[in-house]
């Protein structure tokens, strides 16, 4: 399916006086990668809200393997695992330089239609251009 990973080098204000990174910021590391994997499939969130729909996350899961620490470049990695009633986004957080696991977890997010905000229990069909299937 689609993936995409980028680096990220840890910034000393995203660490705790042990200089471990503090488990919130691991949503952001998330998000970013969330973020350049969709602006790969030309469907960012503003293409979304362009397109008549937001797409709110509402499940989101980490599991904490090993912790990061300040200065230390890790990859993460997103790929898009479900698509037709939900958009489910699978993530994994790895050493740069070991490619040991460091965090895994997912999101997902479902589609609203902005005019009547009610929700979609299918993915609407841009979604699934912007993947390819139809």
């Amino acid at each position: 399916m689609i993936k995409h990973a980028i680096d990220i080098q840890i910034p000393f204000h995203d660490v705790d006086m042990m200089e471990i990174v503090w488990h919130g910021h691991y949503v952001k590391y998330f998000e970013i990668a969330r973020c350049a994997l969709l602006d790969k499939i030309a469907y960012n969130y503003m293409q979304m809200r362009n397109s008549g729909y937001a797409w709110p996350v509402i499940d989101l899961r980490i599991r904490y393997v090993k912790p990061a620490a300040f200065g230390q470049l890790i990859t993460v990695h997103a790929e898009i695992v479900e698509w037709e009633n939900r958009l489910k986004i699978n993530y994994l957080i790895t050493d740069k330089l070991t490619g040991a696991k460091l965090t895994k977890g997912y999101s997902i997010q479902v589609a609203i239609d902005n005019r009547t905000k009610a929700m979609c229990f299918e993915s609407p069909r841009v979604l699934l251009e912007k993947l390819g299937i139809v």
